[in-house]
């Protein structure tokens, strides 16, 4: 078994996407016998990981809530955890450095220094984030483009959470060995389904989980629902997530859309509660328009025995086919098209969802996930290094 330092960049342990990819990682190289070093923000619950130690970047002040994605505040809290690599490299002999996203960028300097290999952890690729959500210049866009490939080329290996990312690393660097491991289903199906206190909805309801950033796709939902013929087609749109500010947003854009008196935002909810309020929905849907990674909540969509309808682009379709989700263009006219079609259709809803269940029972489990990842260890990464231990020797 190996010695290995995890660098995970990110508020630890929080309900959204990478923490809770990286805290399964976590347990299943501990379940390996692996012993590891993990280093994290400041923010978040402790955990509990057998063979694994949780490093805490310093609470400094301005350095609290740390969004997602790419921000002046994550910059900083890099800046003031890239010393803590280099002390902890200094002072234990590691075998592998796991780092997650832009960690990658300081296993690559110092590389060179302490000699040891690193395996490039793809949840998103940085310059297509940046490139989504600003307007680069383009010497700017070119820079980050040949970073994240000078990172490829000089990692031991690569994990991705989605074929698209797997294809953007294996431009960068063709003969790197890459290893898809796709989200998980975060549904428990032993859990309490009741409704929570004062859920008072009348069905059929369509459901959205998530942020309500714009590439999410909120407002093509919105404007696809408000085009139902509700005498005919009745419907509610439940929302939950999204900040204070987000809400207040949207429930004008859904005054302006006239279907406010059937939109209902909730705020956020615990991931705990995932399972419990998706039982509750009729039609589950993403309508994200923007990005090339899968959501992780498209998973626990297909797990939860509710049909999901989501938009024909890449960041879905490497995962979904017309077998287990309604996939419409992106435009609100075929988005009303498809919600009307499975709001009328109760057998079209059972077979989607039946389908999809046995898909993420097959593909998209916690089992799935660690066969993966163990296979990878076992048949790439532990062979690999025993040749590089081999040559040096």
């Amino acid at each position: 078994m190996m010695r290995i330092l995890v660098l995970a960049p990110q508020p630890f342990m929080t309900d959204r996407g990478t923490p809770i990819a990286v805290k399964l990682l976590l347990e299943t190289l501990s379940e390996r016998g692996d012993q590891i070093d993990t280093i994290v923000f400041a923010e978040g619950r402790d955990v509990q990981i057998d063979n694994c130690r949780i490093i805490r970047v310093p609470a400094l002040p301005g350095l609290r809530n740390v969004p997602p994605g790419f921000s002046v505040k994550k910059l900083i809290t890099d800046m003031v955890m890239f010393p803590m690599v280099i002390w902890q490299l200094l002072r234990n002999r590691y075998d592998l450095v796991l780092a997650v996203e832009e960690a990658a960028y300081m296993a690559m300097v110092l590389k060179p220094i302490f000699r040891v290999p690193y395996v490039f952890d793809v949840d998103s690729s940085i310059p297509e984030q940046l490139r989504d959500k600003y307007a680069l210049p383009g010497w700017i866009d070119r820079t980050l483009t040949r970073t994240e490939g000078m990172a490829a080329r000089s990692a031991f290996a690569s994990i991705t959470c989605c074929a698209a990312l797997k294809d953007t690393v294996q431009k960068h660097a063709p003969d790197l060995p890459i290893q898809v491991l796709e989200d998980v289903t975060m549904l428990s199906h032993d859990q309490d389904h009741a409704a929570p206190a004062g859920w008072n909805f009348d069905d059929p309801i369509i459901m959205y989980v998530g942020n309500l950033e714009s590439y999410q796709g909120l407002d093509l939902l919105l404007g696809g629902f408000s085009q139902i013929d509700f005498d005919k087609t009745p419907a509610q749109l439940v929302v939950i997530g999204g900040s204070d500010d987000h809400i207040a947003e949207y429930e004008q854009k859904a005054q302006k859309a006239g279907c406010a008196d059937r939109v209902f935002f909730l705020g956020p909810r615990p991931v705990g509660e995932l399972g419990r309020y998706l039982s509750l929905s009729t039609i589950t849907a993403s309508p994200r328009t923007q990005g090339r990674n899968t959501p992780m909540k498209i998973y626990s969509y297909l797990d939860s025995g509710r049909p999901l309808i989501a938009t024909r682009l890449p960041t879905h379709t490497q995962v979904l086919d017309d077998d287990i989700s309604m996939l419409v263009e992106p435009n609100a006219t075929d988005m009303a098209r498809g919600l009307t079609a499975l709001l009328e259709d109760d057998g079209l809803r059972q077979r989607m969802a039946q389908a999809a269940q046995a898909r993420v029972a097959a593909e998209f489990s916690p089992d799935a996930y660690r066969r993966k990842l163990l296979g990878f260890f076992d048949t790439v990464i532990e062979p690999g290094l025993a040749v590089r231990q081999g040559q040096k020797a």
